[in-house]
């Protein structure tokens, strides 16, 4: 994980923990851990998007929309504005010398005017996530808007 995308985490905690001192980690539903382990070797060749949000009651992480054939545009706009969430995306990734790979990506959305509790539930819960799906693109934006093509290939353009 970049470091700059640890202290963007850290941060967001931090914000968190001062409204409360415990910070929740949330399970992983077994059925999502399922849905995950059979996404990352699906054999599609198409952009694929698995949305994740919080059940605060159970304190579970669950799911909470799924996408075939999405955009980074179209993708941004399935995003509440004002709540977090968690995204595993598979991208169809042109790279500069014709090469085309198919990267996953892990994007935490944790907009800014979320409510403290939840936002300190979803960075608390989002390193867990992250370990149970196995993946080591992670990035996160504060605002829907910033959830772009051109943002997604400046960042995976970091690891290729």
């Amino acid at each position: 994980m970049k470091m700059e995308s640890k202290m963007q985490s850290l941060e967001t905690a931090r914000e968190c923990l001062d409204e409360s001192e415990s910070l929740v980690v949330c399970d992983v539903a077994e059925d999502l851990v399922e849905k995950l382990r059979k996404f990352r070797f699906r054999k599609e060749t198409n952009n694929a998007a698995i949305i994740m949000k919080i059940d605060k009651d159970k304190q579970l992480v669950v799911l909470d929309e799924e996408h075939e054939g999405i955009s980074p545009d179209e993708l941004k706009d399935e995003l509440p504005e004002r709540q977090p969430r968690f995204i595993v995306y598979s991208y169809k990734y042109q790279h500069d010398d014709g090469r085309v790979s198919y990267p996953l990506c892990f994007i935490f959305s944790s907009p800014v005017g979320c409510k403290p509790e939840q936002q300190m539930m979803y960075a608390g819960s989002k390193n867990k996530l992250v370990q149970t799906a196995e993946l080591t693109k992670v990035f996160e934006i504060r605002n829907t808007e910033d959830l772009t093509e051109e943002w997604l290939r400046e960042k995976l353009g970091y690891f290729h």
